[in-house]
Protein backbone atom coordinates (compact mmCIF):
# COMPACT_ATOMS: atom_id res chain seq x y z
CA UNK A 1 0.00 0.00 0.00
CA UNK A 2 0.99 3.62 -0.34
CA UNK A 3 -0.25 7.20 -0.32
CA UNK A 4 -2.42 7.11 2.79
CA UNK A 5 -1.55 10.77 3.44
CA UNK A 6 -2.62 10.49 7.07
CA UNK A 7 -3.45 13.90 8.53
CA UNK A 8 -5.38 15.23 11.55
CA UNK A 9 -8.05 16.69 9.27
CA UNK A 10 -8.72 13.25 7.71
CA UNK A 11 -9.97 11.25 10.72
CA UNK A 12 -11.93 8.74 8.64
CA UNK A 13 -8.80 7.63 6.77
CA UNK A 14 -6.86 7.41 10.02
CA UNK A 15 -9.57 5.25 11.61
CA UNK A 16 -9.64 3.04 8.51
CA UNK A 17 -5.89 2.46 8.71
CA UNK A 18 -5.92 1.78 12.44
CA UNK A 19 -8.70 -0.81 12.00
CA UNK A 20 -6.73 -2.43 9.21
CA UNK A 21 -3.60 -2.70 11.39
CA UNK A 22 -5.59 -4.19 14.25
CA UNK A 23 -7.42 -6.65 12.00
CA UNK A 24 -6.67 -7.83 8.47
CA UNK A 25 -3.00 -6.83 8.52
CA UNK A 26 -2.36 -9.36 11.29
CA UNK A 27 -2.94 -12.17 8.78
CA UNK A 28 -0.11 -10.97 6.54
CA UNK A 29 3.44 -12.19 6.76
CA UNK A 30 4.76 -8.81 5.73
CA UNK A 31 3.29 -5.35 5.10
CA UNK A 32 4.99 -2.93 2.72
CA UNK A 33 4.09 0.78 2.90
CA UNK A 34 5.59 2.41 -0.19
CA UNK A 35 5.75 6.02 0.92
CA UNK A 36 3.50 8.90 1.92
CA UNK A 37 2.06 7.13 4.93
CA UNK A 38 1.71 10.67 6.29
CA UNK A 39 0.66 13.80 4.44
CA UNK A 40 3.55 15.54 6.18
CA UNK A 41 6.27 14.35 8.56
CA UNK A 42 8.33 17.13 10.08
CA UNK A 43 10.43 14.99 12.42
CA UNK A 44 10.24 12.07 14.81
CA UNK A 45 9.86 14.50 17.72
CA UNK A 46 6.42 15.66 16.52
CA UNK A 47 4.24 14.19 19.27
CA UNK A 48 0.74 14.85 17.96
CA UNK A 49 -2.08 12.55 19.04
CA UNK A 50 -2.37 11.14 15.52
CA UNK A 51 1.32 10.30 15.33
CA UNK A 52 1.25 8.61 18.73
CA UNK A 53 -1.76 6.51 17.67
CA UNK A 54 -0.10 5.40 14.42
CA UNK A 55 3.18 4.54 16.10
CA UNK A 56 1.39 2.51 18.77
CA UNK A 57 -0.68 0.63 16.18
CA UNK A 58 2.39 -0.21 14.09
CA UNK A 59 4.22 -1.36 17.21
CA UNK A 60 1.33 -3.70 18.05
CA UNK A 61 1.32 -5.02 14.47
CA UNK A 62 5.02 -5.84 14.41
CA UNK A 63 4.83 -7.31 17.93
CA UNK A 64 2.07 -9.64 16.69
CA UNK A 65 4.47 -11.19 14.19
CA UNK A 66 3.70 -9.26 10.99
CA UNK A 67 6.79 -7.57 9.60
CA UNK A 68 6.39 -4.02 8.36
CA UNK A 69 8.71 -2.31 5.89
CA UNK A 70 8.56 1.33 4.81
CA UNK A 71 9.78 3.43 1.93
CA UNK A 72 10.15 7.18 2.22
CA UNK A 73 7.64 9.16 0.17
CA UNK A 74 7.87 12.72 -1.01
CA UNK A 75 5.75 13.84 1.98
CA UNK A 76 7.37 11.78 4.77
CA UNK A 77 11.04 11.39 3.81
CA UNK A 78 12.04 12.67 7.27
CA UNK A 79 10.83 9.52 9.02
CA UNK A 80 13.90 8.56 11.00
CA UNK A 81 15.48 6.15 13.42
CA UNK A 82 13.33 7.03 16.42
CA UNK A 83 10.14 6.23 14.50
CA UNK A 84 11.60 2.93 13.28
CA UNK A 85 12.82 1.99 16.75
CA UNK A 86 9.47 2.75 18.36
CA UNK A 87 7.35 0.96 15.76
CA UNK A 88 9.57 -2.00 14.92
CA UNK A 89 9.31 -1.11 11.23
CA UNK A 90 12.20 -1.44 8.79
CA UNK A 91 13.20 1.30 6.35
CA UNK A 92 13.95 0.13 2.80
CA UNK A 93 15.97 1.93 0.14
CA UNK A 94 14.12 3.38 -2.83
CA UNK A 95 14.19 1.47 -5.12
CA UNK A 96 14.23 -1.88 -3.34
CA UNK A 97 14.51 -5.18 -5.23
CA UNK A 98 12.91 -8.24 -3.65
CA UNK A 99 11.91 -11.72 -4.84
CA UNK A 100 8.23 -12.71 -4.83
CA UNK A 101 7.73 -16.34 -5.81
CA UNK A 102 11.17 -16.16 -7.38
CA UNK A 103 10.30 -13.17 -9.58
CA UNK A 104 12.51 -10.09 -9.15
CA UNK A 105 10.18 -7.28 -8.09
CA UNK A 106 11.11 -3.64 -7.68
CA UNK A 107 9.42 -1.54 -4.99
CA UNK A 108 9.44 2.25 -5.33
CA UNK A 109 7.49 5.22 -4.08
CA UNK A 110 7.27 6.39 -7.68
CA UNK A 111 8.26 10.04 -7.66
CA UNK A 112 11.70 9.27 -9.08
CA UNK A 113 9.98 7.88 -12.19
CA UNK A 114 8.30 11.23 -12.98
CA UNK A 115 11.33 12.54 -14.81
CA UNK A 116 9.35 14.85 -17.13
CA UNK A 117 8.64 17.06 -14.10
CA UNK A 118 12.01 18.77 -14.07
CA UNK A 119 11.06 21.35 -11.45
CA UNK A 120 9.99 18.66 -9.00
CA UNK A 121 13.14 16.59 -9.58
CA UNK A 122 15.30 19.64 -8.83
CA UNK A 123 13.30 20.31 -5.68
CA UNK A 124 13.56 16.64 -4.65
CA UNK A 125 17.35 16.66 -4.93
CA UNK A 126 17.57 19.86 -2.92
CA UNK A 127 15.38 18.85 0.03
CA UNK A 128 16.89 15.35 0.24
CA UNK A 129 20.35 16.83 0.73
CA UNK A 130 21.53 15.64 4.18
CA UNK A 131 22.62 19.15 5.18
CA UNK A 132 19.25 20.64 4.20
CA UNK A 133 17.42 17.97 6.19
CA UNK A 134 19.65 18.54 9.22
CA UNK A 135 19.11 22.30 9.12
CA UNK A 136 15.35 21.81 8.86
CA UNK A 137 15.25 19.43 11.84
CA UNK A 138 17.20 21.94 13.96
CA UNK A 139 14.30 24.38 13.67
CA UNK A 140 11.51 24.51 16.24
CA UNK A 141 8.40 22.40 15.73
CA UNK A 142 6.35 25.54 15.18
CA UNK A 143 8.71 26.70 12.44
CA UNK A 144 8.72 23.29 10.80
CA UNK A 145 4.92 23.13 10.82
CA UNK A 146 4.72 26.55 9.17
CA UNK A 147 7.27 25.56 6.51
CA UNK A 148 5.46 22.29 5.79
CA UNK A 149 2.10 24.06 5.48
CA UNK A 150 3.59 26.60 3.08
CA UNK A 151 5.18 23.81 1.03
CA UNK A 152 1.85 21.97 0.71
CA UNK A 153 0.15 25.19 -0.41
CA UNK A 154 2.79 26.02 -3.00
CA UNK A 155 2.91 22.40 -4.19
CA UNK A 156 -0.85 22.38 -4.79
CA UNK A 157 -0.60 25.64 -6.74
CA UNK A 158 2.29 24.35 -8.86
CA UNK A 159 0.60 21.02 -9.57
CA UNK A 160 -2.58 22.74 -10.72
CA UNK A 161 -0.58 24.34 -13.52
CA UNK A 162 1.07 21.10 -14.69
CA UNK A 163 -0.25 18.74 -17.31
CA UNK A 164 -1.30 15.19 -16.43
CA UNK A 165 1.49 13.81 -18.60
CA UNK A 166 4.23 15.71 -16.76
CA UNK A 167 2.97 14.47 -13.39
CA UNK A 168 2.86 10.82 -14.48
CA UNK A 169 5.80 8.43 -14.86
CA UNK A 170 8.03 8.59 -17.90
CA UNK A 171 7.67 5.31 -19.80
CA UNK A 172 11.32 5.14 -20.83
CA UNK A 173 12.42 5.81 -17.26
CA UNK A 174 10.27 2.89 -16.13
CA UNK A 175 11.88 0.53 -18.64
CA UNK A 176 15.40 1.80 -17.90
CA UNK A 177 14.84 1.38 -14.15
CA UNK A 178 13.58 -2.18 -14.51
CA UNK A 179 16.51 -3.06 -16.76
CA UNK A 180 19.07 -1.49 -14.43
CA UNK A 181 17.81 -3.47 -11.45
CA UNK A 182 17.15 -6.71 -13.30
CA UNK A 183 13.46 -6.77 -12.34
CA UNK A 184 10.40 -7.99 -14.24
CA UNK A 185 7.78 -6.35 -12.04
CA UNK A 186 7.52 -2.84 -10.61
CA UNK A 187 5.16 -1.79 -7.82
CA UNK A 188 4.83 1.89 -6.93
CA UNK A 189 2.46 4.62 -5.81
CA UNK A 190 2.78 8.43 -5.84
CA UNK A 191 0.79 9.13 -9.03
CA UNK A 192 -2.61 8.23 -7.50
CA UNK A 193 -3.48 6.42 -10.74
CA UNK A 194 -4.08 2.79 -9.75
CA UNK A 195 -3.77 0.46 -12.72
CA UNK A 196 -2.00 -2.63 -14.02
CA UNK A 197 0.38 -1.88 -16.91
CA UNK A 198 2.46 -4.04 -19.23
CA UNK A 199 5.70 -2.73 -20.73
CA UNK A 200 8.02 -4.22 -23.33
CA UNK A 201 11.54 -4.78 -22.02
CA UNK A 202 14.16 -6.33 -24.30
CA UNK A 203 11.61 -8.45 -26.13
CA UNK A 204 9.59 -9.59 -23.13
CA UNK A 205 6.58 -8.28 -21.24
CA UNK A 206 7.09 -6.83 -17.76
CA UNK A 207 4.47 -5.65 -15.30
CA UNK A 208 3.93 -2.34 -13.50
CA UNK A 209 1.35 -2.22 -10.71
CA UNK A 210 0.35 1.24 -9.49
CA UNK A 211 -1.09 1.56 -6.00
CA UNK A 212 -4.15 3.59 -5.06
CA UNK A 213 -4.38 6.68 -2.89
CA UNK A 214 -6.39 6.38 0.33
CA UNK A 215 -9.10 9.00 0.82
CA UNK A 216 -12.37 9.63 2.67
CA UNK A 217 -11.97 6.58 4.87
CA UNK A 218 -11.42 4.18 1.96
CA UNK A 219 -8.20 2.48 0.92
CA UNK A 220 -6.70 -0.35 -1.04
CA UNK A 221 -4.00 -2.92 -0.48
CA UNK A 222 -2.31 -4.96 -3.18
CA UNK A 223 -2.09 -8.48 -1.80
CA UNK A 224 -0.03 -11.45 -2.91
CA UNK A 225 -0.94 -14.93 -1.69
CA UNK A 226 -1.21 -18.47 -3.05
CA UNK A 227 -3.92 -17.36 -5.48
CA UNK A 228 -1.74 -14.60 -6.90
CA UNK A 229 -2.22 -10.83 -6.89
CA UNK A 230 -5.42 -9.17 -5.70
CA UNK A 231 -6.46 -5.59 -4.98
CA UNK A 232 -8.21 -5.60 -1.63
CA UNK A 233 -10.58 -2.76 -0.72
CA UNK A 234 -10.00 -1.44 2.81
CA UNK A 235 -12.83 0.34 4.64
Amino acid sequence: MSDLHLAPDQPATLDCFLRFLAGRARAARRLYILGDLFDAWIGDDDETAMHRAVRAALRELTASGTECALLHGNRDFLIGRAFLRETGCRLLPDPCRILIDGEPTLLMHGDRLCTDDLAYQRFRRRVRNPLVKRLFLWKSLASRRAIAADYRRRSAEANSAKTATIMDVNQQTVVDTLRRHGATRLIHGHTHRPADHVHALDGRAVQRLVLAEWRAGMGEALSHASLGWRRLPIA
